[in-house]
C-alpha cells in the first residue's frame, strides 16, 4: 500500500479547494494553483482534509496513488507557504541584476544574458551574487532555477558558475607544475 497516498492532506484555514472531476484548484493566501490529475484517481474533500482513493491494487494505480497525494500536498504547501530556491553566483565579475520582472546576468560571456521567468515565478536579487526564485508551484520554481543554473553551470576546476545555495561542487586537481 502507498503510505504517501494513504495520508490525509489537512487543509489549513484560509485555503479553498475546488474539485471538478480530474481538475483540482487550490486558492490560498500566497496565490492560486490548478492541476489536472489522472482520471483513475478519485480525490475527495472531507472533514477539512483531502484524500486520494485508488480503484484497484494494480501496480500503475499504486504508483499514481502516491504521486497524486504528493502533488496535492505540494499544492497546499505552495499556496500557504510558497516555495523558494536560492542560487549563488561564483566568479570574478559574475553578477546578476533585476530588470523589471526579468533577470540580467553577467556571466563572462561577451554580452549579458537576460532571463524571463515563467508565469507565476518571481525572481529576486538579494545581492549581486545571490538570486532568489520563488512561487507557489514547486515544479515551476525548480524548473526556473534549473534553467538559470544551466546558463553557466559550475565548472570543476575553479568552481566558477551558478550553483544552488549549499550545493557541493566536486573539484578536480588541475595540471601539476614540474
Amino acid at each position: 500500500m502507498s503510505r504517501v497516498g494513504m495520508q490525509a492532506i489537512p487543509i489549513p484555514s484560509g485555503v479553498s479547494v475546488v474539485i471538478e472531476r480530474t481538475r483540482v484548484r487550490i486558492k490560498g493566501p500566497k496565490g492560486e494553483i490548478e492541476r489536472e490529475f489522472h482520471p483513475a484517481m478519485e480525490i475527495v474533500q472531507e472533514d477539512g482534509e483531502l484524500r486520494v482513493k485508488r480503484p484497484s491494487d494494480r501496480r500503475d494505480h499504486r504508483a499514481l496513488h502516491g504521486l497524486t497525494g504528493s502533488l496535492l500536498a505540494s499544492m497546499v504547501k505552495g499556496v500557504v507557504d510558497g516555495f523558494e530556491r536560492r542560487l549563488e553566483i561564483v566568479g570574478v565579475g559574475y553578477r546578476a541584476e533585476a530588470q523589471g520582472r526579468s533577470l540580467r546576468l553577467h556571466l563572462g560571456y561577451s554580452q549579458p544574458l537576460a532571463y524571463d521567468p515563467p508565469e507565476g515565478v518571481k525572481l529576486g536579487v538579494e545581492s549581486p551574487t545571490v538570486v532568489t526564485v520563488s512561487g507557489v508551484d514547486k515544479e515551476k520554481v525548480g524548473q526556473a532555477a534549473a534553467e538559470i543554473r544551466a546558463l553557466r553551470p559550475p565548472e570543476p576546476y575553479k568552481g566558477k558558475g551558478i550553483r544552488y545555495q549549499g550545493e557541493q561542487v566536486r573539484r578536480k586537481a588541475g595540471k601539476t607544475a614540474i
